[in-house]
């Protein structure tokens, strides 16, 4: 019989909720949470052997040493297959499924395979790098999310014949194969085929599809004058927060922002404030937060009458590996709250 191992988060793990999400990587070999899902599906020609669990905030916030735990657990363990998830629209924990299955696959290469809902940051972050299928928006599609996953993974166990990816019903992964078709159709007579179809507004598909990328307007210019009575808004990707990281914001792969008020500010003072992002030296920015985000300089242009004020919140998140999915989410967020404050003016700084 061939082997299998899972992994899960800690709600699906059975430990807790967000209260214990920064909960460090086990593994145990009893039947936990989701492995019962696949046990039932995968029936007796592949096993479970193992579960594998990690809280969504230590994967996100400690991802190296998350990594490095699990892989040593795994080390003397036999096994065919990796499985993660499913993760739904959970961005922590599809993003935790992604790196974990990466990981295993380039460390011991076997097949690995997850489950994530198309509106999940992790989906954009590894669809490339492993099979992840199209999932549900929610734990009601556990059944259905877990048998697609398994139905698939016993046909790789036993080399049977693989179709497209919208076929077997994942995310493509960039792949590109050549397919003879029977009876031959020469490409000439396919496209004069899909031009009719396309004048006559019938349904086609085209053979080289290409993702349209989102293209954002540049914003018109604003004078100086209308720029001494505006109140200016600070956003960063810098990852600047409060020392201690009060809102737990992830260090790389953010999936949320922070809001903090800064109207008694005049500049951010070192041992108050710090940054948590991963992708760059933080030396400069503990030692002197505003040099990634510049209140001292905004509240020097208030001073001077070159800007009407600087708005009470600032905002920050983190960059680095975050998706445009889930920034686009965050952006559109903030920019309802700034709207909604009648600011439109912002300082958008990164690293």
């Amino acid at each position: 019989m061939k082997k299998a191992i899972l992994y899960i988060n800690q709600f699906f793990g059975q430990i807790g909720g967000e209260d214990v999400a920064d909960y460090k990587p086990t593994i145990t070999n009893e039947t936990v949470g989701p492995a019962l899902a696949f046990k039932a599906a995968l029936k007796d020609e592949v096993e479970i052997t193992h579960t594998i669990i990690c809280g969504d905030n230590f994967m996100g916030s400690n991802t190296e040493e998350a990594i490095k735990t699990i892989l040593g657990f795994l080390s003397d363990k036999e096994f065919d297959i990796f499985f993660a998830g499913p993760a739904f629209l959970a961005g922590r924990y599809g993003a935790a499924c992604g790196h974990i299955c990466k990981a295993v696959k380039e460390k011991f290469g076997v097949p690995v395979i997850t489950s994530m809902n198309a509106e999940n940051p992790g989906v954009e972050m590894f669809r490339k790098e492993m099979y992840i299928f199209k999932g549900g928006n929610s734990a009601a599609a556990m059944r259905k999310d877990v048998q697609n996953m398994a139905k698939f993974a016993l046909k790789l166990l036993k080399g049977e014949k693989l179709l497209s990816a919208n076929e077997e019903g994942y995310f493509g992964r960039g792949i590109r194969r050549q397919i003879w078709l029977e009876p031959p159709v020469k490409a000439a007579d396919r496209v004069i085929d899909m031009l009719l179809k396309k004048i006559n507004g019938a349904p086609y598909q085209t053979e080289l599809p290409i993702a349209m990328s989102d293209r954002v307007a540049i914003a018109p210019a604003i004078s100086p004058e209308d720029l001494s009575k505006m109140e200016v808004a600070l956003v960063t990707t810098g990852g600047i927060v409060p020392v201690g990281n009060p809102d737990r914001i992830q260090s790389a792969s953010a999936t949320k922002f922070g809001k903090y008020d800064i109207a008694s500010l005049n500049d951010f003072r070192v041992g108050e404030y710090m940054t948590i992002h991963a992708g760059y030296d933080p030396a400069a920015a503990n030692n002197d937060p505003d040099v990634c985000v510049p209140l001292d300089a905004m509240r020097k242009y208030e001073k001077e009458g070159k800007i009407g004020g600087v708005f009470k919140y600032f905002y920050t998140t983190v960059g680095t590996g975050t998706t445009q999915a889930e920034a686009s989410k965050m952006g559109k967020a903030i920019a309802e709250e700034l709207n909604a404050n009648g600011i439109n003016a912002v300082i958008m700084t990164s690293t």
